[in-house]
């Protein structure tokens, strides 16, 4: 039967056969915005299908009726919901190398189950059905994959509005013709849409979804109560709290996310991070990694033609001394102190064996009762057998040992406390001159390339050496703020923290892991009695 059914098709004779269909919402993407709590997405979804726009219900209903008055059977439908049959992306190519492509994995999956014959239910397929050429594609490559299935395999694909024949030279030919007029649309739309954002986000006018957390829902006007949180939680970071100190105590308020969500870390810091809270415009540029493969997003400031910064059309809830003193806490790289895991001890992760060539992690292990010891005791250990890694050669009492954990801790925040109490920092940070002659030049070396006056070679050489130099200012600038601003206010209580009613373990954790990148426990010879104090060497954690 595979031998003449791009002909009964044409004929319009699906008697015996079994189609599928494939039904997508076309969309197409345009530059994402921030969206509630500092959550940024990389692209926003806007209709640009033909002025008749169906669901993908509608399609496959359409479908299903075109193919039984015909009398085929239908068997299965490919739904590809808020899917760009345009917008092409960089990925990584089978070779290794790097290009730019549709990206369709449901359309391309269904093109292979055609020519195999195979639907994904294990039933025989033998055509497949659209509602009309845009639903198919808009990119060239696929429909040339698409002929091919037509035209090499005998698979036939026809729709139902009658805009695409895929059975004969003559249609082919005008199908080439179709799509490359619809991908030109295509262009041309989201040229304007992306001129439209760029104008809208050089006014510092508030776009995007869901209102972001700290104001209403005009994205304006401020939420009082929930500004006066972010107020205060940003105090506390600049002042020394953890994060997870300020999660847990949100979540144990029941405040939650602008989408009713509970806080978690990564959203409390992308939610800081944002340059909203300080009333500049952000903007969410999409790099790509070519070790990865993957899209990085990185939400930065707006900034005019002078490379000031843009300010948006809202009521700001930070300074921006405050919110550039929190880029210095989120930059420095991988937060210590999540305070989010399993472990049900002080010292777990933390405490390392101190036996020479050895290194690892010491694990706790209860008592054994032959030994006298109270219920619950238990010893850390470097555990060879167990975990196949250490020495087996070092254990330390546990209770004993988390005591003088949290003794650390607590003397750790309170010398850093006195020590900038007894430093006079001056207010006005010493780089700002050398910093805005900085952003000068690469305003006036974008001017000269933009005159012709410099060569591309010359700009970008010169375009990377000035924003490394910017990026270096910016961040001692930020590391000045924050040591500003906790000067002026009062350091963290770590000791009120530590014993107040209600502290969960998980808390006291992320004041360990963010005060001591480890903590070694020193071997001691068989026989001898050596305070736990004496065995235990810190190692601080740089901040």
């Amino acid at each position: 039967m595979a031998e003449d059914l791009v002909q009964r098709a044409h004929w319009g004779n699906l008697e015996g056969q079994n189609w599928a269909g494939l039904a997508r919402l076309s969309t197409e993407e345009i530059e994402g915005e921030a969206l509630d709590d500092g959550v940024t997405e990389s692209t926003r979804f806007v209709p640009m299908t033909s002025r008749d726009i169906k669901s993908t219900e509608e399609q496959e209903k359409d479908g299903r009726q075109f193919i039984e008055s015909r009398g085929g059977r239908y068997i299965h439908t490919y739904l590809e919901p808020d899917t760009s049959a345009w917008k092409r992306r960089r990925v990584r190519l089978p070779d290794g190398t790097t290009g730019y492509r549709v990206v369709r994995p449901v359309f391309e999956g269904a093109l292979e189950d055609l020519k195999q014959g195979t639907a994904p239910n294990g039933e025989r397929i033998d055509g497949l059905i659209v509602y009309d050429i845009d639903r198919l594609t808009r990119d060239p490559r696929h429909l040339e994959d698409a002929i091919e299935t037509v035209e090499h395999y005998r698979r036939p694909i026809i729709d139902i509005t009658g805009t695409l024949d895929l059975l004969t030279d003559n249609g082919r030919a005008m199908a080439r013709v179709v799509v490359a007029m619809a991908n030109k649309q295509s262009a041309d739309t989201a040229r304007r849409l992306k001129r439209n954002h760029k104008a809208r986000r050089d006014l510092g006018i508030p776009v995007g979804g869901t209102r972001p957390f700290g104001w209403q829902e005009d994205k304006r006007t401020l939420n009082p109560t929930e500004a006066d949180l972010i107020r205060k939680a940003a105090r506390r970071l600049i002042e020394g709290a953890t994060w997870y100190a300020i999660i847990a105590d949100w979540n144990r308020k029941g405040i939650t996310t602008s989408r009713g969500n509970a806080w978690t870390q990564s959203v409390l810091r992308e939610s800081m991070r944002n340059p909203r809270l300080c009333g500049y415009r952000p903007y969410t540029v999409v790099e790509f990694d070519p070790d990865t493969g993957r899209e990085l997003k990185n939400m930065t400031i707006t900034r005019d033609s002078r490379g000031d910064p843009v300010i948006g059309q809202w009521q700001p809830i930070l300074t921006v001394a405050e919110w550039e003193a929190l880029v210095a806490i989120i930059g420095e790289g991988p937060v210590r102190g999540s305070g989010f895991n399993t472990r049900k001890y002080l010292g777990t992760g933390t405490l390392r064996c101190g036996k020479e060539g050895c290194g690892a992690l010491l694990r706790p292990c209860k008592a054994s009762p032959s030994l006298g010891k109270p219920e619950g005791y238990f010893y850390y250990g470097c555990h060879a057998k167990s975990t196949g890694r250490g020495c087996g050669g070092v254990r330390i009492p546990g209770p004993e040992t988390d005591a003088l954990i949290a003794k650390l801790v607590i003397a750790k925040y309170e010398e850093e406390a006195a020590a900038r109490n007894a430093v006079a920092v001056p207010k006005a940070w010493p780089g700002e001159d050398e910093l805005r002659n900085v952003r000068e030049d690469i305003d006036d070396l974008k001017q000269a390339r933009r005159a012709r006056k410099i060569s591309a070679e010359r700009y970008y050489a010169d375009l990377a050496e000035y924003e490394s130099d910017e990026r270096r200012l910016a961040k001692d600038r930020n590391a000045w703020n924050r040591r500003i601003l906790a000067a002026q206010g009062e350091p963290v209580d770590v000791a009120k923290e530590w014993y107040r009613d209600g502290v969960t373990l998980a808390e006291r954790r992320s004041y360990v892991e963010q005060t001591l990148t480890a903590l070694v426990v020193l071997q001691v010879g068989r026989g001898r009695r050596v305070p736990v104090r004496d065995r235990l060497v810190p190692v601080w954690a740089e901040k």
